[in-house]
C-alpha cells in the first residue's frame, strides 16, 4: 500500500505542476497491479474533488508554505488528509505510511513536520468535516465559468460535478432486456446507465461487441442527424471513436480523421471489437486536411472540435485545478479556424454538426453565433425539443443543445456539452 501511495503522490505532483490529465500523468509513473490502480484512482479522484478545502486545511495547520524543493511533501499531505477525512482509513495506517514515504523521498525533518500535521488533522477530523463547504473549483476555474454563467448556475455546476458519475454505454441495439442483463437502466434516447464499478471488459456483451462506453451527452450529436443510411460522413477529431461507431452503426459511410496515430489505433481496436468498419481512417491535422481538401464533398461533417474539455470534469476532476482562461482562448482560436475552413469539404445542402465537451460559451454558443454572423454559406438548423422531451432544459432558445452536469437530475446528471446543427445553404466561393 505504501508503494501505491507513493505513486499517487508522484502522480498528483505531475497533474498539478505539469497541468496534466490524470491518465496522462499516470503514464509517466510506474504502473501497479490492477487492484493498486483501483485504489490510486479512487484516492486521486477523491483528493482532486476536495482539493480547495484540503489546501485551506494545510494552510491553516502550517506557519509557512513549503519551498518548491520540498513540494512532494505537500502533495503527499493532500493525499494523507484525503484518506483521513474522506476514505476513513485508520489513522495510524495513514500517518505511518505517508510519514515514511516523505522521509524516503525527502528527509526526516520534513517527515517530522508531516507527522505533526497529519496527527493534528486526525484529532480534528470531525470538526474539519463539519466545516467542509464542499468547494470544488479553484479561483481560476471559477473565473473561467463567470464569463458564461451567473453565480447560481455555477454553484449548481459545482455541486453536480462533485458526484461520481455513472458508467454510460451506447449499444448497437439498446433495449430494456440488454439494460437488465447489465444491471443498468435504459435512459431516454437509448443510453444505458450502469453503476461505475468492476472491470468494464467483464460486463455482459463487452467481448461480443454489443456496446461501447460513451457518456449520455456525448451520444446526442449523432442522434440528432436522423437517417444516416448510405450518407458519406467525415468525422473530424474522431478518436477514440464513440461517435464513429454510432455513425457506422446507423449505416453511414464514415471517414474518421484524427491527428494522433496512437489514438487512431485505439479507435481501430474499438471498431474491431464492435465488428464495425470505417470506409477510411486518416491520420492528419484536421485544419490542414480541410484547408487542402480537393475530393468529393461529404454529405455530413461531424466536427467534434478540440476544446478545453471542461464539460468532462465529473470524470476528470483535475480539470477544476488545471484549466485556465488561456486554455479556452487557445482552443477558441483553433475552433474558429476549423469552422472557417470546413465549407469546401461539405456539399451544398449538407449538414455541419459542431460539438464540444466544454462548459464555456466562448467555445460553444458564442463561437457559433460569431461564425453565422460572418458566414453567408451556413444557416442554423434548430433542434426541436421533441428530440428529447424528457430534458427541455438542454435546449437553448436558438435551437442548439447545451447540457450541464446538473441537467437530467432525475437520472443523476450528465457531462457538459454543446451541440449545434448547421446546414450549408450556399456553395463556397474561393
Amino acid at each position: 500500500m505504501s508503494t501505491s501511495r507513493l505513486y499517487s503522490a508522484l502522480t498528483l505532483q505531475k497533474i498539478l505542476e505539469k497541468k496534466l490529465f490524470l491518465n496522462e500523468a499516470q503514464k509517466q509513473i510506474p504502473q501497479a497491479s490492477n487492484q493498486d490502480m483501483a485504489f490510486q484512482n479512487m484516492l486521486l479522484l477523491t483528493c482532486l474533488r476536495h482539493l480547495p478545502y484540503l489546501k485551506k486545511i494545510l494552510k491553516s495547520h502550517t506557519r509557512k508554505k513549503l519551498p518548491a524543493s520540498l513540494a512532494f511533501a505537500t502533495y503527499a499531505l493532500y493525499l494523507g488528509m484525503t484518506e483521513l477525512l474522506y476514505l476513513k482509513t485508520p489513522d495510524y495506517a495513514v500517518i505511518n505510511s505517508y510519514v515514511e514515504i516523505i522521509k524516503q523521498q525527502l528527509n526526516k525533518y520534513v517527515a517530522g513536520f508531516a507527522n505533526a500535521v497529519l496527527r493534528k488533522v486526525a484529532q480534528e477530523k470531525e470538526t474539519l468535516l463539519q466545516q467542509d463547504q464542499k468547494d470544488f473549483f479553484s479561483q481560476e476555474f471559477l473565473g473561467l465559468l463567470k464569463n458564461s454563467y451567473n453565480k447560481k448556475t455555477i454553484h449548481e455546476i459545482e455541486q453536480a460535478a462533485q458526484q461520481e458519475p455513472f458508467l454510460d454505454i451506447t449499444a448497437k441495439a439498446p433495449s430494456e432486456t440488454l439494460a437488465e442483463k447489465l444491471n443498468g437502466k435504459l435512459l431516454p434516447g437509448g443510453t444505458i446507465r450502469l453503476s461505475n464499478d468492476g472491470a468494464i471488459q467483464n460486463l455482459y456483451g463487452y467481448q461480443d461487441g454489443l456496446w461501447w462506453v460513451q457518456d449520455f451527452a456525448a451520444s446526442l450529436p449523432v442522434k440528432i442527424l436522423g437517417n444516416l443510411k448510405n450518407k458519406r460522413v467525415l468525422d473530424l477529431c474522431a478518436a477514440p471513436g464513440g461517435k464513429t461507431a454510432q455513425l457506422i452503426n446507423a449505416g453511414a459511410e464514415v471517414t474518421a480523421l484524427d491527428i494522433s496515430q496512437e489514438r487512431l489505433n485505439t479507435l481501430q481496436q474499438n471498431l474491431n471489437r464492435l465488428h464495425l468498419k470505417a470506409e477510411n481512417i486518416i491520420c492528419a491535422d484536421a485544419l490542414e486536411y480541410l484547408q487542402t481538401f480537393k475530393d468529393t464533398p461529404f454529405d455530413i461533417i461531424l466536427m467534434d472540435a478540440p476544446c478545453s474539455a471542461t464539460g468532462t470534469l465529473r470524470r476528470h476532476p483535475e480539470i477544476a485545478s488545471i484549466k485556465k482562461q488561456t486554455d479556452v482562448e487557445k482552443q477558441t482560436l483553433l475552433q474558429k479556424k476549423l469552422l472557417e475552413a470546413v465549407s469546401p469539404a461539405l456539399k451544398t445542402g449538407g449538414i455541419l454538426l459542431y460539438c464540444i465537451c466544454s462548459l464555456c460559451k466562448e467555445e460553444g454558443e458564442w463561437q457559433i453565433k460569431n461564425f453565422l454572423e460572418n458566414s453567408q454559406e451556413f444557416r442554423l438548423s434548430p433542434v426541436s425539443k421533441d428530440f428529447l422531451p424528457e430534458a427541455p432544459e438542454i435546449f437553448t432558445p436558438e435551437g442548439n443543445i447545451r447540457t450541464l452536469p446538473q441537467h437530467l437530475k432525475s437520472y443523476q446528471g450528465l457531462d457538459g456539452f454543446f451541440i449545434s446543427r448547421l446546414t450549408k445553404v450556399k456553395e463556397h466561393v474561393f
